[in-house]
């Protein structure tokens, strides 16, 4: 395995294409489907990186992180934040929840795939799309 990710969106079609092209690629994957969820499973599962969509139910993906970010041993995991609003993060908001990145939806599972392997130093052989 080259690391376990957890990926967190109230939509199953983003959960289960996002969980397969990672699993594919060799990664271990544990899902959440809102905020909530997610803060927990990051607590017992203690993923390498984390993936969330910005707008879930009970507490979004950024109330999420930031909460994460809270946590001692958990404050230095990478975060990749998806988002279907067409709008801006704040940079104060980003590094305060510690985002790397973000990505809009509609993106491509690729798109996703490589962007974990640049936030991972992980090499993508023979993953072509």
């Amino acid at each position: 395995m080259k690391g376990k990710i957890l990926v967190a969106d109230d939509e199953a079609h983003i959960l289960h294409v996002v969980s397969m092209k990672l699993r594919n690629a060799g990664y271990e994957v544990v899902t959440a489907v809102d905020g909530e969820e997610a803060l927990e499973l990051c607590g017992t599962e203690k993923p390498d990186l984390i993936i969330t969509d910005y707008q879930m139910p009970i507490m979004t993906g950024l109330e999420a992180l930031k909460q994460i970010r809270q946590r001692e041993e958990m404050r230095d995991i990478p975060a990749i934040m998806l988002t279907a609003r067409g709008f801006d993060i704040e940079a104060s908001e980003m590094i305060a929840a510690g985002i790397a990145s973000v990505l809009a939806k509609p993106f491509s599972p690729r798109e996703v795939l490589d962007k974990v392997t640049e936030l991972l130093g992980v090499p993508n052989e023979g993953t072509q799309a």
